[in-house]
């Protein structure tokens, strides 16, 4: 990828290439959510914490590799979203900074509508990417962590262990393989974060257990591996 390029070149001679600039949209696991509760008056609630989240852990692994370079990171990831959300807010919360690269992660919240929803899925991936390239920018898609596949012993409200027995029943499936598809239609190199997850449980890991809110927030642990896997992608894309 040319942000490979751009990031060394401004290690390299800080004085001639100018900063370069990540940007990140996408949902709550992109904004840096971890555990979560939930009540009928806030809905999922729990604190923020985007300096363990994948971005700045990204940012930081960048820095170790070019320490002189100037990376701007860009965290418009919002709790909630869905691709279509993000379309909708690109223009305010992502083309102002003029980004080099924009990672966008969608899936578990759009997958949450069904079938039906995924036309309208297709139709943001396509336009986030659009916008991205008519900025000038190069983009990854960056696929999902899994969902849980059972109920945690560690639930203990009955409204979090029912949205748990929800959650089995997702079609997270059927929207990574749509996203696929549209970055192989769109050229655009595929992070595949959710090919480590089902490797992981196809091998037997209880990967429920590696979500801080058992329902669909990975560790922080896991968002290191996110972000190498983003760095493993800026480098050999």
């Amino acid at each position: 990828m040319n942000i490979a390029q751009k990031i060394t070149a401004k290690c390299n001679d800080a004085f001639a290439n100018p900063p370069v600039t990540i940007a990140f949209i996408g949902d709550s696991v992109t904004q840096g959510c971890f555990e979560c509760d939930y009540s009928p008056e806030a809905g999922y609630f729990g604190p923020t914490e985007p300096e363990e989240a994948f971005a700045a852990k990204l940012g930081r692994m960048l820095h170790r590799l070019c320490p002189a370079a100037q990376i701007n990171i860009i965290n418009a990831g919002i709790g909630g979203d869905k691709a279509e959300g993000g379309l909708a807010r690109f223009d305010r919360d992502v083309a102002p900074f003029h980004p080099d690269l924009v990672v966008i992660g969608y899936a578990l919240n759009d997958c949450g509508h069904g079938p039906d929803y995924l036309d309208t899925y297709r139709a943001a991936l396509r336009g986030l990417i659009e916008k991205s390239k008519a900025l000038g920018a190069e983009c990854i898609l960056l696929t999902p962590n899994l969902m849980n596949d059972r109920v945690s012993p560690y639930l203990q409200k009955e409204s979090l262990i029912g949205t748990a027995r929800a959650f089995i029943h997702n079609h997270l499936d059927a929207y990574v393989t749509a996203a696929r598809a549209i970055a192989a239609e769109e050229d655009v190199p595929v992070c595949d974060v959710y090919a480590r997850w089902k490797a992981w449980q196809a091998a037997g890991v209880n990967t429920t257990e590696l979500l801080a809110n058992k329902l669909n927030h990975p560790l922080r642990e896991l968002h290191d591996m996110t972000a190498y896997l983003l760095m493993e992608t800026i480098f050999t894309a």
